[in-house]
């Protein structure tokens, strides 16, 4: 087990009630997800703002310096303090971010809502990615957990507005379920708890609400995570990468509907599954 920062453990409301009013003239209450920004520190250097929830703020900021590559290790972090009277999250390392000006100066802007962006060195590293060969996927994990989500008790249902992300066992258990603004912001929440949690992607199964951009599937990647599915679809760079890396890409699944767009090979389908989707 890794040695884990010592972090703050924030709570925040996550909704706010607004009043509204229909097409008749009717006023009544509605639940909104809250938006606030979260500035990023890292040693007393202003790092970036992200736009976020709010729910999972300290392993959002550890995700965001893990999937950025700047922190190699979760053991390279002394703390992780979030502050929301002044919005803002201190990140202290053990020996700072070597060449951090230079690391962070080239950006790409991506297609993700909330300010996605990546640093452009990490369009360079997927040539380094090698997600095992070996993963395998059943058709009725899938189908398991797509249900799963569908009955997940959440922020969306609840005030709509936000994307979630889940991170499943090979068999279909939920590990994590994160929602945020936005999604690039929720993959990198569950990152964080991987890494302070130590647990591994290589036979896990990463679920978002969004589309799978080239940023998602990246990030993807680099978490070692094999499996990509959505209800949404993807972009033609996510499927571009996902085909290079071998990653089992998955869009428009909602209850026995999938389309699987890259990785084929991964997937097990299930005869009477099958035959019962012929029938219907």
């Amino acid at each position: 087990m890794p040695r884990r920062p010592q972090l703050s453990n924030t709570t925040i409301h996550l909704t706010q009630q607004v009043e509204v009013m229909d097409e008749r003239g009717r006023l009544s209450i509605i639940s909104i997800p809250a938006e606030r920004p979260l500035t990023v520190y890292v040693d007393k250097r202003e790092l970036v703002t992200l736009m976020t929830l709010g729910g999972a703020p300290e392993a959002l900021t550890l995700g965001y310096l893990r999937n950025q590559r700047l922190v190699r290790s979760v053991e390279d972090i002394h703390s992780i303090h979030v502050d929301w009277d002044v919005e803002a999250v201190a990140v202290r390392t053990h020996g700072g971010i070597a060449n951090i000006e230079e690391r962070t100066a080239k950006k790409v802007v991506t297609t993700g809502c909330g300010q996605g962006s990546v640093f452009g060195s990490l369009m360079d590293e997927i040539e380094n990615i090698v997600l095992p060969s070996d993963a395998r996927l059943r058709q009725s994990t899938v189908y398991k957990i797509v249900d799963t989500i569908r009955t997940q008790q959440s922020i969306y249902k609840q005030a709509g507005s936000v994307h979630g992300c889940a991170l499943f066992s090979a068999d279909g258990e939920m590990l994590y379920f994160v929602e945020d603004v936005g999604r690039h912001n929720a993959v990198d929440s569950i990152a964080g708890k991987m890494w302070l949690d130590d647990i591994a992607g290589e036979d896990k199964v990463f679920y978002t609400t969004g589309r799978l951009t080239s940023e998602m599937v990246i990030k993807g990647a680099q978490m070692g995570i094999p499996f990509l599915l959505s209800r949404s679809g993807t972009t033609q760079m996510g499927h571009m990468v996902a085909d290079k890396l071998g990653m089992s890409l998955f869009a428009r699944c909602t209850g026995k509907h999938f389309l699987l767009l890259t990785g084929k090979e991964r997937l097990v389908l299930e005869t009477e599954l099958v035959d019962m989707l012929k029938i219907a």
